[in-house]
């Protein structure tokens, strides 16, 4: 697989997942992904130190 998740030995390595505010762009989190494969990005609500408010934090490249 080219970028994706590799095998190592009998598990799968997890892909790291950077959130970005939807409003102002700044990357604020960081998560492990899973091994599935989805085709949307991952977008949760969350706080946003930058705005000061909760705003839509969506999964970057």
């Amino acid at each position: 697989m080219i970028g994706g998740n590799k095998k190592r030995g009998t598990k799968l390595m997890k892909k790291k997942m950077i959130l970005a505010c939807t409003d102002c762009g700044s990357r604020n989190y960081s998560k492990d992904g899973g091994a599935k494969v989805r085709t949307e990005r991952l977008e949760v609500k969350k706080y946003c130190s930058y705005c000061g408010k909760h705003t839509i934090h969506r999964e970057t490249k």
